[in-house]
């Protein structure tokens, strides 16, 4: 058993608040909640990945796939699984176009489809949605999150997709959109990859825990791509010289070539692959960025909580977790055996070092479950929750 003498002794000076689930009792109990939940999800997916048509708040995102084996591809049809079973990456790869009939968005579509034959990924499943609107917001609206969401979680409960090898790219209005998505899904993602796109003044602090990469062709000065590309690379630079552990990127302006970069951007593909991943940073920073997320890699907050701008930085080292953000904001603090021993008291603070929480947090099954729904992945299940309020 995994409970030492230590932690039984802890245990025992703590035992009026400690009545959770035991370390095995738990796991049993997420596999066993995880199986019931992808059954679920497959259920109401399925006719949805089959008709190449999610639905999710009163949108559809119709989308197309190719599957990849050895960098050749060919169409798929979801859940497009792989020959011998295993779960593959997944590539969401969002066109360019926007604000515009809806015939130029069709037509954008189609071309981002074709570029998987530019792209070619090792393996996996290289899938080009068509946005659900026809603004110029297209690909960062409010209704975009859930529909990707939801995707994911059909795919990734339908064994197909591994949900530690998700990755987003976009040209043009799509690069747009993946500036803007990133950030605020971050957690969903091994990596992104910006072309040929405009950020319209995103922060990019939430990156700390996905590789980034902006490509722009060096003479792609509608609204200055390639000048505000920079910068943004700059940004980047300037982030991760304070981080040296996060905001892995790269940057390149294209010499000599405008918005369209004749495939150069390509390279792309094989920087994303060489990354998994990170499901529980040992450093989160959560910037709510024009729609309000409730959950963010091990931090959750309330519903009718949290407000555009919004900055919640939190650390794990040991059974310690340090938070700093808006003050009288509640803050949830998700916990698993992966990110501390549950069967030792877990500290909580802030910056400055006013305690919030001192003791063992109980694994719970209502836990399990309700992370189980708001994620929807089997590698981001959490057995203990700690709510504090920021003074």
């Amino acid at each position: 058993m995994k409970i030492r003498i230590a932690a039984l002794l802890a245990i025992a000076l703590a035992a009026p608040a400690y009545a959770g689930l035991t370390f095995d009792a738990a796991n049993d109990a997420a596999a066993d909640a995880w199986n019931a939940a992808a059954e679920a999800t497959v259920a109401d997916t399925s006719d949805e990945l089959a008709n190449e048509a999610i639905q999710a708040g009163g949108q559809t995102l119709r989308f197309k796939t190719v599957q990849f084996t050895n960098h050749k591809g060919k169409p798929c049809t979801a859940p497009c699984a792989a020959a011998d079973g295993h779960a593959q990456p997944l590539f969401i790869s969002l066109h360019g176009g926007g604000g515009g009939p809806a015939e130029g968005n069709d037509e954008q579509w189609e071309n981002q489809i074709a570029l998987a034959s530019t792209y070619r990924p090792t393996e996996g499943i290289y899938l080009a949605p068509r946005a659900p609107t026809n603004e110029w917001d297209c690909w960062h609206g409010a209704g975009v999150d859930p529909l990707l969401e939801r995707l994911i979680r059909a795919l990734v409960a339908a064994g197909t997709v591994d949900p530690e090898r998700v990755y987003l790219m976009g040209y043009s209005a799509g690069g747009d959109g993946v500036y803007a998505l990133a950030p605020r899904m971050a957690d969903r993602f091994a990596a992104a990859s910006m072309m040929a796109g405009h950020p319209n003044g995103i922060s990019l602090v939430s990156l700390r825990n996905l590789p980034f990469s902006i490509q722009v062709g060096a003479l792609d000065d509608a609204y200055d791509r390639a000048k505000v590309a920079a910068e943004y690379g700059a940004k980047l630079d300037a982030l991760q010289a304070e981080d040296e552990d996060g905001y892995q990127h790269f940057t390149e302006i294209h010499a000599g070539k405008g918005h369209w970069m004749d495939g150069e951007d390509a390279k792309a593909v094989p920087w994303m692959e060489g990354f998994t991943r990170t499901t529980a940073p040992d450093r989160i920073v959560w910037r709510q960025s024009g729609v309000i997320h409730r959950h963010f890699y091990w931090l959750g907050i309330p519903a009718g909580q949290g407000a555009d701008g919004d900055e919640i930085v939190a650390t794990s080292d040991g059974q310690t977790i340090t938070l700093d953000g808006p003050s009288g904001r509640t803050v949830l603090v998700r916990l698993n055996d992966d990110l501390v021993d549950l069967d030792q008291p877990v500290q909580i603070e802030t910056q400055d070092g006013a305690v919030l929480f001192n003791a063992v947090a109980p694994r719970s099954q209502n836990v399990i479950d309700q992370t189980i729904a708001e994620f929807g992945d089997y590698t981001m299940i959490y057995s203990a929750e700690v709510a504090v309020k920021l003074p």
